[in-house]
């Protein structure tokens, strides 16, 4: 099921064609939140940079049908440093451990062990 479909059907002049474009158009230029008048309201969206556009065109039945599709997602892309810094953020914490014991030097035994084997 779909969060929301608007959909308008109706005939209208190459200039009108034109006019709703050129207002497309220009809401894509902006960027941002976008305001499109379609019949008696308007509709407002947030465009973001990136978009996936489709371009069809069929031809049969004596018609030519002009299908330009544009898509985004609802929610904004995180890009590679937000991920990498929100990896950062989300990590668990460690424990920090004890400080490690000082090892005991060995010069010690092995004198001790080259004493005994001096011994005549």
């Amino acid at each position: 099921m779909r969060d929301l479909k608007f959909e308008q059907k109706h005939s209208l002049s190459r200039l009108e064609a034109a006019d709703q474009l050129t207002a497309l158009a220009a809401a894509l230029r902006e960027g941002g939140d976008a305001e499109l008048d379609v019949g008696p309201g308007r509709l407002s969206l947030r465009i973001p940079d990136d978009l996936h556009s489709e371009v069809e065109v069929e031809i049969g039945n004596g018609e030519i049908e002009l299908e330009i599709e544009l898509k985004w997602p609802t929610t904004p892309a995180r890009t590679a440093s937000s991920q990498a810094v929100a990896g950062t953020e989300e990590a668990p914490r460690r424990r920090k451990s004890a400080p490690a014991k000082p090892r005991r030097s060995s010069t010690r035994s092995t004198t001790a062990k080259r004493t005994a084997t001096k011994t005549p």
